[in-house]
């Protein structure tokens, strides 16, 4: 439960002496203005800390002074930080029905023990920002302040003592107040490095660095801590003196969100140590009844043993017990008498730390008990006292017994040894798995055994002759000897029938193994030239064959027809060989030979040839099938290139004529442009028509490479001419209308009529000398020079940069246009004009009849008043040489009469 104290606030500018934050001024001065940094400052940290407690209703406030004027949500908050409900709030959007829900706040927080002064419901729904903030400040100070106690010391003396014991280790860090101190962040960093040295490394950050200090303390405590951003690292530097209430709040926050976890962690420190304890004791409590009930059950199990006297048979018996009793001795016996002194120290110090700790005396288990545990033991060295004697005496007896039955152990071990598996051998068949070779080496090898065997008949009659001494003296084990010495007469007369019936057996395979051999070699003879030729016809018949032509399949089925002609032949031989292998087999199955029987004449089996001959049969077809595949292939191929041939062979020159018309449209002087362009797309229409037989030699084209057909006699033409040709074909049309588009908006925009159009064209083709449709740098000069310009290199290159801008090197006829329009728009008169044009023909040789006629449709056009260019005159006469040190003509010369022819 919170405490009810009664606490009165008021909220001032922040400027005055706050060391009291319970005092109660007399009147709130409404009039005052805080200061706009604190204010600031005030705004953006309660506006945090609401949000921070609003969050958990899934809601938040934007502006301080408007979100709370309805009071729903300040109830919300009041509800939120205080775990109780608030009555029932209004829901009408009326100015009464805001004050009354902004009353019901504030009456819960005058419950609470804070009596509120100047701030009332009024100023609060009218969105008075400091009425707000005092508001907001009261709640913080009640809610998230009052409650804080260190060392006899609340609220703000002891968040401040908090602050200033956590910060004390830290280098340049000295918490006085809650302003200056908190200017360099490393407050800050210091608290959250104390509690939370995994988030910050302390030793890196510098004092004069605030602003990362405190970007870093603030970035890290949102992310890690779930305290929001309440302050910005600007609002505090630029500041002379930070808002007190501001940095009281937000560190307040790290107090609640580092105070709560120790607390936490002191109490379950405190309960953990009493479980510690409890539970050691616990073990120990455990451990020695686990070790109780080893010890017992140890004596339970060891006192019978020490007490058994019952002698054995045989001295090694005698012996391991002896051995057993000295290990018992030796290395048993210590760790237990160790165990049970462990026991006692355990359960003495148990019962003191029982007593100390006020817990009840440990009673163990009944029969567990510490005396239990000494009677048990007692008991078993009894049992020790005279066992290792009587072992003695029993081992002194029976030594005398065991020298013959060691005598005859040797002997029958011995023969024993020898006779080891010799039955096994004897018993075997190997000869009916074995080569001719092998079985002369079996025999060659029985004969050896035979001798063996009789040289061990003597050993055998001496065992027989210790085992009925031993029968005689009685001997405790005689009837293990007995039962060995007639196993080991069993086997001798065992062994002795079945080396004759060996002998008999190796014999009669070896004569049979011979007769074998025989045929093996005649397999031999004929299996290898009929598998060579098999291997050969394989190979013929699977050749890979690449045939261009319908002649040259019809040359390989023929060869394949011949080779059908002998497989006759082929196959009464393979019978032959396959006879003599069914009778190496029938005689193998007659008598039994289970060897592998392998022909060390030849490495090639029956299963090979019978493989091989059914893959020559299989090929055969195959073969014929692939051959008559492949004259059909040729056939389709032939119609294909043939189809093609055709339509390429029409599409070519088709394509070619077309271009030849368009170039000769272009290069034409004669008629309008308006008629060129009529002609053009006249042509245009006809390309455009004539597209579906591109598209039908696509298709043809596409079906000879599926095919793959890659050469074609009856024709030049490849699809890629064609398609390069059609490509041209098209972009030359586009290109050449859109030029004539571009002369009739150049003619009607500079005023040129149709005769000047028609000059400059064929000034321009005589100068085109490569008939590209456009000049290069050389042809443009030569050009300029005729119509009298002085070309220096710098003259030129601007005149280059007016005709070509991006430098391309070529002179389009539209670019030539538009100079010589620029250059004629000075030349007003004809008079100027034929002034220029004799100058230029000055003792110049006229060229034949055409100049002629120029000369008089130039004079024509003088006549009528027509403005030529510079080009225009060139057209008239031949071109003259470069003369030196001439002067473009811009004068007006009096007129002449052209030199006579």
């Amino acid at each position: 439960m919170m405490t009810q104290i009664e606490t009165t606030v008021h909220y001032d500018n922040g400027f005055g002496d706050e060391e009291d934050y319970m005092i109660q001024e007399d009147e709130w001065d409404r009039d005052m203005l805080l200061d706009p940094a604190w204010e600031k400052q005030q705004r953006k940290t309660f506006t945090a800390w609401c949000n921070s407690h609003l969050r958990k209703a899934e809601t938040q406030i934007e502006n301080i002074e408007d979100d709370f004027r309805n009071g729903l949500k300040l109830m919300l908050l009041l509800e939120i930080i205080s775990g109780e409900r608030l009555p029932k709030p209004d829901r009408g959007k009326m100015r009464f029905h805001k004050i009354a829900n902004v009353n019901k706040a504030l009456d819960f927080i005058t419950s609470k023990g804070v009596k509120l002064v100047s701030i009332g419901a009024e100023e609060i729904v009218d969105g008075n920002i400091k009425m707000t903030l005092g508001m907001i400040w009261t709640i913080i100070l009640r809610f998230a302040i009052q409650d804080i106690s260190v060392e006899e010391t609340s609220a703000k003396e002891g968040l401040l003592l908090w602050c200033q014991r956590k910060t004390a280790p830290y280098r340049n860090v000295n918490v006085q107040n809650f302003h200056i101190s908190w200017k360099d962040g490393l407050a800050f960093c210091a608290l959250i490095h104390r509690h939370r040295p995994d988030l910050i490394d302390y030793a890196k950050l510098n004092k004069d660095d605030p602003m990362g200090n405190l970007n870093l303390a603030f970035e890290i405590a949102e992310k890690h801590l779930d305290i929001p951003k309440m302050l910005d690292a600007e609002d505090i530097i630029n500041t002379p003196k930070p808002d007190e209430r501001a940095i009281m709040t937000y560190v307040s926050c790290f107090y609640h969100a580092f105070a709560g976890a120790e607390q936490a962690e002191t109490a379950a420190n405190r309960i953990c140590k009493v479980l510690d304890v409890n539970q050691e004791n616990e073990k120990l409590m455990e451990e020695y009844e686990r070790l109780a009930s080893e010890l017992l059950e140890w004596i339970r199990r060891t006192t019978p043993w020490l007490e058994n006297r019952a002698a054995e048979k045989t001295m090694v018996e005698m012996q391991r017990k002896l051995e057993d009793f000295r290990d018992y001795r030796r290395m048993h016996k210590p760790p237990k008498v160790q165990e049970k002194c462990q026991l006692e120290i355990s359960f003495n110090t148990l019962q003191t730390k029982l007593r100390i700790s006020n817990r009840p005396a440990f009673m163990p288990s009944e029969g567990k008990m510490v005396s239990d545990i000494a009677s048990a033991w007692q008991g078993l060295e009894g049992a020790e006292k005279g066992y290792e004697e009587w072992i003695l005496t029993e081992i002194r007896r029976l030594e005398r017994l065991d020298h013959l039955a060691e005598k005859f152990c040797q002997k029958a071990t011995t023969h024993e040894t020898w006779a080891s598996g010799k039955e096994l051998i004897l018993s075997q068949k190997d000869y009916e798995t074995a080569t001719l070779t092998e079985v002369r080496a079996l025999l060659r090898k029985h004969e050896a055994f035979e001798s063996d065997l009789a040289a061990h008949q003597d050993r055998v009659e001496q065992i027989a002759a210790i085992a009925q001494e031993l029968n005689e003296l009685d001997y405790h084990g005689v009837a293990s000897v007995n039962k060995r010495c007639q196993s080991i007469c069993d086997l001798w007369d065992q062994l002795g029938t079945l080396t004759q019936k060996r002998r008999e057996a190796l014999e009669r395979t070896e004569k049979l193994l011979e007769t074998i051999d025989q045929l093996f070699l005649e397999f031999a003879k004929r299996s290898a030239p009929f598998n060579n030729w098999m291997e050969g016809a394989m190979e013929d018949l699977q050749d890979m064959f690449i045939v261009h032509t319908i002649d040259e399949v019809q040359s390989l089925i023929s060869a394949h027809e011949q080779f059908k002609a002998t497989l006759p032949e082929a196959d009464g031989e393979r019978q032959a060989i396959l006879g003599i292998h069914n009778e190496v087999q029938k005689i193998s199955q007659s008598y039994g030979i289970k060897a592998n029987l392998l022909n060390l004449y030849s490495t090639i089996t029956t299963e090979e040839l019978l493989a091989k001959w059914d893959k020559v049969k299989k090929l055969v077809p195959q073969r014929e099938g692939s051959l008559q595949e492949e004259l059909a292939r040729q056939h389709t191929n032939e119609r294909l290139r043939r189809l093609f041939a055709t339509q390429a062979n029409l599409i070519g020159p088709w394509i070619q004529t077309r271009m030849e018309e368009i170039g000769h449209c272009s290069l034409e002087v004669g008629g309008t442009l308006e008629d060129q362009m009529t002609q053009l797309k006249q042509f245009e229409h006809i390309i455009v028509t004539y597209k579906p037989n591109i598209d039908k030699l696509e298709g043809d084209h596409q079906h000879i490479q599926e095919s793959l057909v890659f050469d074609n006699k009856h024709t030049n033409y490849t699809m890629e001419h064609i398609r390069v040709g059609w490509e041209l074909l098209l972009t030359t049309i586009a290109r050449t209308i859109n030029e004539i588009e571009t002369q009739i908006l150049t003619r009607d925009a500079k005023g040129i009529s149709q005769e000047q159009m028609h000059e400059f064209r064929s000034s321009f083709n005589h100068f085109d000398r490569k008939k590209h449709g456009a000049m290069d740098t050389d042809d443009f000069r030569a050009c300029l020079i005729s119509m009298g310009y002085d070309l220096g290199e710098v003259e030129f290159a601007r005149i280059m940069m007016l005709v070509d801008p991006s430098a391309t090197g070529m002179v389009s006829f539209q670019s030539f246009i538009d100079f010589m329009t620029r250059e004629t728009a000075d030349t007003d008169t004809a008079e100027q004009v034929v002034a220029s044009f004799r100058i230029l023909a000055a003792d110049k040789v006229c060229v034949g009849t055409c100049q002629s006629h120029r000369w008089g449709r130039f004079s024509t056009m003088v006549n009528t008043h027509i403005i030529l260019s510079p080009l225009t005159r060139q057209s008239i006469t031949t071109p003259p040489s470069p003369l030196p040190s001439m002067e473009r003509v811009t004068s007006n010369p009096p007129v002449s009469q052209p030199a006579p022819c």
